[in-house]
């Protein structure tokens, strides 16, 4: 039996680290934190339960080819209950509120009443929603494969697409704000600009927009951390191991091929290595010479990261009247380092039991934008937990102001900067994503390089803009490929 080294514990790792046991690996995953999951995190504090990860799912409708792989991965199951939020998503102005529906007649005459005068562009865009629900992640198996349950990707499904992939180029060549420009409302502008971020392509919202429309991207009762737990289990109740703080140092390469890696300065072989560590940081971190091929040198030059700060509230109130999430503008911006917010966004969870103590709230808000190097400067000048404050401050007066009902009752703040991210995943600049900005497709990096044998990749950052689904789909190609070269039977469960 091949021994195989995961370094980490991410969703990518898990699903590297079942995929491997089920097709008969002996399989060990090494992970720097206490939990696993990755970027798809939450945490508790003072018996409030901040979501800080996982905020909607793609393959979580049984509709779609996603769902068989997650299903197989232990990620969800009959058990799991999936929570369709619906509005996902409005923005508020002056006393109007522009709603993201799922429903596209709904939406359409929610926008149309909303705004007469944008019922030609609404309509255009409802049409294009619909053409784009039939668009989705093609689950394949890599050619020449030996797979004991062959995936099928059916020529039906394929054709289905052909009319969303016309007009791929249209959205892919205007920004977020360029295309929420085309409407004259204020509310549909800014729920289009605020909901994917003005500097994504339209294309992201669209697909966004699509995806919630065909009924997918719900959320799995208890979130994150619940999801990352029952891969986990899954994984050990399959013979592997999980080591818990246990960094990797380094990927040991002995005459061009992986041998294992460097733990406390120790080696501990393998027949082969897959990082799921962010592969931006990778390259140049965890090897004494950083990769230098060309699809890493692009990598390095052309990815655009998303960070943010997170914010968490707990609020001694039952806010269900409040919607579950709105973003509104601020009479005053919110400022750090050399960001500014007209505008906030916050998620209520005050509908999920077990989120808050009974009679309590949580809130949760991102502020997404490159602060890193402020707060670096801050935790060098001894002024960090000072700022944090600061900017807690800051949201607190925005939502009271927003909701009186919330004043004088928030009695818990959490901030997660991008050290924060950085320590926990060690990712770049304690990045979660990339942005694929306007004139951009889709950018698809190997996971398998060709200078190291024995050596893979998987993660969110192999497939712009990132996310679940890539974390999901390159855990299960980095094993594909794994199977590939040692004449394997790839043995994905049924």
């Amino acid at each position: 039996m091949k021994k195989i080294i995961i370094i980490g514990a991410g969703l990518a790792g898990l699903t590297a680290g079942i995929y491997a046991r089920q097709s008969g690996f002996e399989t060990t995953i090494y992970e720097s934190h206490t939990i696993p999951g990755g970027a798809s995190t939450s945490w508790r504090k003072k018996g409030y339960y901040f979501e800080g990860g996982l905020h909607w799912l793609t393959g979580s409708s049984p509709k779609t080819q996603l769902y068989r792989l997650w299903r197989e991965v232990g990620a969800i199951d009959d058990t799991v209950e999936i929570y369709n939020r619906d509005p996902f998503f409005s923005f508020e102005q002056d006393g109007k509120r522009a709603c993201l529906y799922r429903n596209i007649e709904k939406l359409r005459a929610h926008l149309t009443e909303l705004s007469p005068a944008d019922k030609k562009e609404i309509d255009k865009l409802c049409a294009d929603i619909r053409k784009f629900t039939k668009a989705e992640m093609p689950v394949m198996d890599l050619p020449k494969l030996k797979a004991k349950y062959p995936a099928k990707f059916l020529i039906g499904k394929l054709l289905s697409m052909i009319p969303a992939m016309a007009r791929m180029k249209y959205y892919q060549n205007l920004s977020a704000r360029e295309y929420a420009e085309k409407f004259q409302n204020p509310q549909i502008r800014n729920l289009l600009i605020e909901m994917i971020g003005e500097e994504y392509s339209a294309s992201s919202a669209m697909f966004t927009i699509a995806t919630l429309a065909a009924g997918d991207g719900g959320y799995p009762a208890g979130g994150s951390v619940a999801m990352a737990g029952r891969m986990a289990r899954y994984f050990e109740s399959l013979g592997g191991h999980i080591v818990y703080k246990t960094p990797v140092e380094k990927v040991i390469v002995s005459n061009g091929v992986a041998t294992g890696v460097v733990i406390a300065g120790e080696a501990i072989s393998a027949d082969a290595v897959i990082v799921t560590k962010d592969a931006l940081s990778a390259i140049d971190t965890l090897f004494d010479e950083p990769i230098h091929e060309p699809w890493a040198d692009k990598m390095r030059r052309e990815t655009t990261p998303v960070l943010d700060v997170f914010i968490g509230l707990g609020v001694e109130a039952d806010l269900h009247e409040l919607p579950e999430s709105v973003t509104f503008p601020l009479r005053e911006p919110i400022r750090f380092g050399n960001l500014s917010f007209g505008c906030i966004g916050i998620n209520n969870y005050a509908g999920f039991a077990g989120y808050a103590p009974e009679g309590c709230t949580t809130l949760t808000t991102v502020l997404i934008g490159d602060s890193y190097d402020f707060w670096k400067q801050c935790k060098e000048n001894g002024i960090y937990e000072t700022e944090k404050q600061k900017l807690a401050d800051a949201v607190i007066r925005a939502v009271e102001e927003k909701f009186p009902q919330t004043i004088g009752k928030i009695a818990v703040s959490d901030v997660a900067t991008p050290l924060t991210y950085e320590r926990y995943l060690g990712s770049y600049k304690g990045s979660w994503m990339s942005i694929m900005k306007k004139g951009q497709g889709t950018v698809q990096y190997p996971v398998k390089p060709d200078s190291i044998q024995n050596l893979y990749f998987a993660g969110q950052r192999l497939i712009s803009p990132g996310g679940t689904p890539v974390a999901l789909m390159s855990g299960r190609e980095a094993v594909q490929h794994l199977c590939l070269d040692t004449d394997s039977v790839f043995q994905a469960n049924d």
